[in-house]
């Protein structure tokens, strides 16, 4: 059976090969592991293997996470990818160092004011609903720029870029299309922020994920979120929760 250790080395591969395939720098892309609804044990197994970055959709299984692995927590970085309720921000402000899913500023605002001082700035994505899908969380395109604006502003955070699930599609093309479509968001948010904030650093393009990793990489994704290709396949999720990591 393959190890985690030998799954990690495949989806390196395939991003190595989907950035050849794009003309990109392998090193432009970085590998987010989903680690959610898969024990600590598997964590530390993909820290043994060279990984640093793990994804939690759950806060309080992310918590859990992050105090069994107290002793890696100086070399670990803790992503919150899933939906993000504004009664459980002050958890994920001490604890995590990037929360992919703000998808309104009432969130954004709980975050900054709880995120400790003596803690590096919070890094922020936006939470995108980019195929418009009713069951998807994230801020419609056209409330994007001033979402962004605003949580620019915000002090102990730091805007780094937007997220997005789109709807699945079979056809690479189809793919390509709203991983596209982000980008070019993300780039118009750029444009239109970087003329007012100078220092800001508008980097990620959090998209793709074990099914649609290719075409993500081939519309510009910095950072992918694969989770079920490393780890097999996972228990069944709560219903409520939409996945954003696989």
């Amino acid at each position: 059976m393959a190890t985690i250790s030998s799954r990690i080395q495949k989806q390196h591969q395939r991003i190595a090969q989907a950035c050849h395939a794009a003309g990109r720098d392998v090193h432009s892309v970085t590998l987010l592991v989903v680690s959610k609804t898969f024990p600590a044990e598997d964590v530390r197994e993909a820290f043994d293997a060279g990984e640093r970055r793990f994804g939690e959709n759950y806060v309080q299984e992310g918590l859990d996470k992050i105090a069994a692995l107290a002793d890696l927590r100086d070399q670990l970085e803790w992503h919150l990818i899933g939906p993000l309720q504004s009664n459980k921000t002050k958890p994920v402000a001490e604890h995590f160092d990037w929360v992919h899913s703000v998808d309104r500023l009432k969130i954004a605002q709980r975050l900054s004011e709880q995120r400790p001082a003596h803690l590096p700035p919070l890094n922020i994505c936006l939470q995108v609903n980019i195929s418009g899908e009713a069951s998807k969380s994230g801020a419609s395109p056209a409330e994007v720029p001033a979402l962004a604006r605003a949580v620019a502003g915000l002090p102990r955070l730091r805007l780094r870029g937007l997220m997005a699930v789109p709807e699945p599609a079979a056809e690479f093309e189809a793919q390509r299309q709203p991983h596209r479509a982000l980008a070019a968001l993300l780039a118009q948010v750029k444009a239109e922020l970087q003329t007012e904030q100078q220092d800001l650093t508008l980097d990620t393009l959090s998209m793709g994920m074990s099914a649609d990793l290719e075409a993500a990489v081939a519309e510009g994704a910095s950072m992918v979120r694969i989770g079920s290709a490393i780890f097999g396949s996972r228990a069944a999720k709560p219903t409520a929760e939409p996945d954003t990591g696989h």
